[in-house]
């Protein structure tokens, strides 16, 4: 199944996405949120679409919104493609690298994003978001993992490099954390209808490409990622899991940094497709 969110932003209408057609989940549900899914939403949805019971959706003309509510939490993982390392300068890490996003830079697929004020560097990266659905604490293995998982998101993980790197005081989080900075969705695709492992991912700026890669180049795959964020920390239904981007962004120096008029595209295969205008600061 896919979920969705259509509406302007804090009064989105939740809904679900089966052969083509948009379903309306009111019946069911406020919102595609953390207490949703903990309690076994997407079980509930498929078992009202299987009985029939959801009427459709009218979604012309509607914004796509993020297709989860605002996560309490956004982790992110750093360098988690040995290629994107390289062109960064550093070696693939030995232990997944962690650093946090405020839930506010979470915004919708299509949303325009405005660049940072006194930015020169703001930067795209494509990547594989997992949405959380049941509380993962202490797994035991990996092989847990995935029975916390409600599904899959392609996000923007978009960053200001000289925030990230010349102002930062040896954290990430000052080039990470601009409003709007994580672009989300169109959909939140449960895991049985993508491979999570062999998952191509691209993105096209002003048309012209720029990353291309597959999720079987991650250092670290998702399962082994889950098991050791839940050692360090409680992730909760609805938190978003961001798994790192492949090479051909800005900071390779082999591309111009993002400026206003500037288009971003993003796709994950299955997942969707992103468009984002980017705005200069005003």
């Amino acid at each position: 199944m896919k979920l969705a969110r259509y509406g302007q932003p804090g009064s989105e209408r939740p809904a679900v996405i089966v052969e083509g057609r948009v379903l309306d989940l009111s019946p069911v549900t406020t919102d595609i949120d953390g207490a949703f899914l903990a309690d076994n939403g997407v079980e509930h949805v498929a078992a009202t679409v299987a009985a029939g019971d959801l009427p459709p959706l009218d979604i012309e003309g509607l914004r796509v919104g993020a297709p989860i509510a605002r996560p309490s939490t956004v982790a992110c993982i750093g360098m988690n493609y040995a290629a994107h390392a390289a062109e960064s300068g550093s070696q693939p890490p030995e232990l997944p690298i962690l650093f946090l996003k405020p839930p506010n830079t979470v915004v919708g697929p299509d949303d325009s994003v405005t660049i940072p004020r006194n930015s020169t560097k703001t930067d795209w990266e494509v990547e594989l978001g997992v949405v959380i659905g049941q509380r993962a604490s202490y797994l035991d293995s990996p092989a847990d993992s995935m029975r916390h998982v409600a599904g899959f998101v392609i996000s923007n993980d978009l960053s200001e490099r000289d925030f990230q790197m010349s102002l930062s005081g040896g954290q990430w989080s000052k080039g990470k954390a601009s409003p709007g900075f994580t672009p989300t969705g169109p959909w939140l695709v449960t895991p049985d209808e993508v491979d999570h492992r062999a998952l191509r991912l691209r993105t096209w700026v002003n048309g012209e490409p720029r990353q291309d890669s597959t999720t079987a180049d991650m250092v670290f795959d998702v399962e082994y990622l889950l098991w050791h964020l839940s050692q360090f920390m409680a992730l909760e239904p609805g938190d978003l899991i961001l798994t790192g981007t492949p090479q051909g962004v800005a900071l390779s120096g082999r591309f111009p940094y993002l400026a206003g008029g500037d288009v971003v595209e993003l796709e994950i295969d299955g997942l969707g497709r992103q468009r984002q205008v980017m705005e200069a600061f005003q």
